[in-house]
């Protein structure tokens, strides 16, 4: 296993840690709290713009849809995010696209019973942005998660268990051929009411392989300007332990501020 395994899980370890504030005692089971179930999918979409003009010539989109079910034995969540930013050329006038990054995955966990912070779950997830090093990436796993609740306003999930992975390298802009490769993927998230009008999430994931190793991380805080609009500011990066295309750096980061709808 490459050395890159190693700050790839201190990196999920340093996104999950829990507020210095926080209690270290944890509920024992989840049936400590009394937690309303929530039998309708809650939902939100994000939007962001930003237009520049002068010198320099900008236009930059970002969208992102969440969902999530806690019901009974069954916990679902998904999300949509694209990301697209394009540059004028001041001395053709041409637009050169300089960003567009398509994310979209889902997962399903089955509670052992209503009660139970233990689960099973299935992840499956797939992302298109050439301009990372490779066309598309893949991935799909199952194995065991656990959610532990902290207090009535904090909690986390982690989850462990194999997958495979598959990939599309791009060198030179030239796609090459489709890789696949057995996985183990690490994940958590961690959830924090701040206040009654704020909250930071945070999530983390690595998926270590035998030639690279993915690894995805977000901060965010939002605060609400009334009961269905909120202001999100959020640090989001992600990092390929291997690139076959040497000119693409392995770390992406992205900085945003949109507004969220919630329904």
């Amino acid at each position: 296993m490459k050395s890159t395994v190693a700050p790839t899980i201190a990196l999920l370890m340093l996104s999950l840690a829990m507020p210095a504030s926080a209690s270290i005692f944890m509920y024992d089971d989840a049936s400590d709290l009394d937690v309303e179930e929530q039998e309708d999918w809650e939902a939100s979409a994000e939007l962001g713009l930003l237009y520049t003009s002068g010198n320099t010539k900008t236009e930059t989109f970002k969208t992102k849809l969440n969902a999530a079910r806690d019901y009974k034995e069954w916990r679902h969540k998904g999300v949509v995010d694209y990301y697209r930013s394009e540059q004028e050329d001041p001395a053709t006038g041409e637009k050169q696209k300089t960003a567009d990054k398509f994310f979209v995955s889902g997962q399903s966990n089955y509670k052992f019973d209503p009660e139970s912070r233990s689960s099973l779950f299935v992840f499956g997830s797939y992302e298109a942005d050439e301009f990372s090093g490779y066309e598309y990436q893949g991935t799909v796993a199952v194995g065991y998660g656990a959610r532990y609740r902290y207090s009535e306003k904090l909690y986390a999930d982690y989850e462990a268990g194999p997958g495979y992975a598959v990939n599309k390298p791009i060198i030179d802009g030239v796609p090459q051929e489709q890789e696949s490769s057995a996985i183990l993927r690490l994940a958590g998230s961690l959830n924090w009411d701040i206040t009654k009008t704020s909250v930071l999430k945070s999530l983390a994931s690595t998926e270590i392989g035998e030639e690279n190793t993915k690894t995805r991380a977000e901060i965010s805080v939002s605060a609400n300007i009334n009961s269905s609009l909120a202001l999100k500011f959020a640090v989001a990066g992600s990092h390929n332990s291997n690139l076959d295309d040497e000119s693409k750096k392995k770390l992406d980061t992205e900085t945003s501020v949109t507004l969220v709808y919630s329904f």
